[in-house]
């Protein structure tokens, strides 16, 4: 067990020692600075943009730069849903998948566009590969569309007018299409690259052949599908996904072949998220701010993992009681190639950055474990999700600097930007859609099997049962993807129903964060003075951390009391 947790320890400080150069070159690739890939990608940009008419340095407003967001992102999904209606007759689909349900293609076409990849179906038996094909490129450009709004608010963040009132014209506030280019081909392509190489050497298949025939040690056949599954599962990680090739997800012995390459699967989902905290520093010129935000972070993600990890180790009390030895922790779900460490720290990390995949059952935990990966989705501020987790951030740091200010009887200011009422406002529908969404659909879920016991939905009754529609919901709302799969939930009242969830979820946090930034961008700046209350110390965390408590966990509590703290007790 020693060497486990020390792996585990040995595997978060390498991804942190990685993130760091890693920010400075997305940094880089954001302010348009030279970097050493710029002979490489340089033409097939202009190529790209030449044939597309896309005029790269025309500045856009947040508006602008919104609109062309939500545009782009509505072409997608028509063809997206469109391809998985008629994947059983369309290429490239040799082991004879049938097509989608309208309903599941819905929700599989929502879930992958808002880069969350909750998986109503099962991996290599729900699509042919062609659907494979489509759905990794949507991980690639909901990434890609996250980390663009990401950088917008960059942009409007480093924005600083010095006119004595606030500007007429809305500040320019960089080019969508050539962020959205940036980062799909400067950052996501070529690490996806290189974690695909390193796959293919390690038994992940890559091919378009159907079913091998396996003989199992006991003289069984199974049947076991292949395809270009190198491709999707790199990108799935690095692009903050979640949705595994296979079923299993990476508990699959050839999604996640040895424990290699889980260690770099865990670096791969960790890498841009901290990696885009460090960037915003580098941007900004303001290092103590960056590190100020990635120190809350992960005060805040240690909190989770580092219990979660015991509550694993220490096993399940119930067969102990039975005389089963638990000396090698709590089993049940987990993969012993990967260890009950790995699998603790995997849960949180995988909920934390908003990844969701697994490389063990979440369904299996221990209840408290449970309740920490709820949690990590519940707060959804601590890392999160490419591009996402810095907006989410944002939107807490202008509350924070709201909130602390009137506690002092300082100016509200930011970065050199007074916060007003327009700003609070749109903080705090943000801030408090979240809870909303998910508490309220897990609450008409709820009602609707009460009133109908014979729905098919639960197969653990009791605590257990109402934390997996809690888990599905908060899941859908906090674009992670991982779920309890005692659910039932290909079935169109939670197709629809976490659709909504996931599109309301997806799109109103970004669209938020944009536009305050972008209002602040258009004000005067205020000079710092006495007044100004500093943003970058480990005070002003404290308050930040307090703020994301007050506002965010507190409001689950309730819920995690009936789910999975009662059925913590019940043993």
């Amino acid at each position: 067990m020693q060497t486990e947790i020390l792996t585990v320890a040995l595997t978060f400080l390498a991804t942190v020692a990685l993130a760091w150069p890693l920010g400075r070159y997305i940094s880089k690739v954001y302010a348009g600075e030279k970097t050493w890939l710029d002979p490489i990608f340089n033409p097939i940009e202009r190529g790209i943009y030449r044939f597309s008419g896309i005029e790269a340095q025309r500045e856009m407003t947040w508006q602008e730069n919104l609109r062309a967001l939500l545009t782009i992102n509505l072409v997608w999904f028509v063809g997206t849903f469109l391809i998985l209606l008629n994947q059983g007759w369309l290429p490239l689909n040799p082991d004879g998948n049938p097509s989608m349900t309208p309903d599941l293609a819905f929700n599989t076409a929502i879930s992958f566009l808002v880069n969350c990849n909750l998986q109503h179906y099962s991996g290599e038996s729900g699509l042919s590969y062609l659907g494979q094909i489509t759905l990794v490129f949507l991980q690639f450009v909901s990434a890609a569309t996250g980390m663009a709004a990401a950088a917008v608010v960059f942009k409007a963040m480093k924005n600083r007018p010095n006119t004595g009132r606030e500007s007429l014209e809305p500040a320019g506030l960089g080019n969508f299409y050539d962020l959205f280019f940036k980062s799909s081909l400067r950052i996501l392509l070529p690490l996806s690259a290189i974690l695909s190489v390193f796959l293919l050497f390690n038994g992940t298949p890559m091919n378009f052949e159907g079913k091998e025939t396996i003989y199992t040690m006991q003289g069984d056949t199974v049947q076991v599908s292949r395809g270009p599954a190198a491709a999707m599962i790199p990108i799935k990680h690095l692009g903050t996904n979640g949705g595994g090739y296979f079923g299993a997800n990476s508990a699959h012995p050839l999604e996640n072949p040895n424990f290699l390459t889980n260690t770099v699967e865990l670096i791969a989902q960790a890498i841009i998220p901290i990696a885009m905290i460090f960037a915003l520093g580098f941007f900004l010129r303001r290092r103590k701010l960056a590190m100020m935000i990635f120190g809350v972070m992960t005060v805040g993600f240690l909190l989770l993992a580092v219990p979660n990890i015991i509550f694993e180790l220490q096993g399940n009390p119930a067969i102990s009681a039975m005389g089963i030895d638990q000396s090698a922790g709590a089993m049940e779900g987990k993969e012993v190639r990967n260890g009950v460490a790995s699998a603790g720290y995997w849960s949180i990390l995988t909920t934390v950055i908003s990844t969701g995949s697994v490389n063990a059952m979440h369904d299996s935990t221990m209840p408290l474990s449970g309740m920490n990966e709820l949690l990590a989705m519940m707060v959804n501020s601590f890392y999160g999700g490419v591009g996402a987790g810095i907006l989410n951030f944002y939107v807490f740091l202008i509350l924070a600097v709201f909130i602390s200010g009137l506690m002092v009887g300082r100016t509200p200011e930011f970065l050199g930007k007074k916060i007003e009422a327009r700003e609070m406002k749109i903080a705090m529908i943000v801030a408090l859609l979240h809870p909303f969404l998910i508490l309220v659909s897990t609450a008409f879920a709820t009602w609707t099997i009460t009133a109908d016991p014979s729905l098919p939905w639960l197969n653990n009754p009791g605590f257990h049962g109402f934390s997996e529609m809690l888990y599905e919901y908060t899941s859908a709302s906090a674009n992670n993807g991982s779920g309890f799969e005692g659910l039932g939930d290909n079935n169109p009242f939670w197709n629809i129903t976490s659709g909504i969830v996931l599109l309301l979820s997806r799109y109103i946090p970004i669209i938020g964060p944009v536009a305050i930034a972008g209002l602040l961008a258009a004000k005067k700046s205020i000079p710092e003075s006495g007044g100004t209350l500093p943003t970058d110390t480990a005070t002003f965390g404290l308050v930040v951390i307090s703020v994301i408590f007050i506002v965010a966990a507190l409001s689950f509590f309730p819920a995690l009391v009936l789910g999975p703290i009662a059925e913590h007790f019940s043993f």
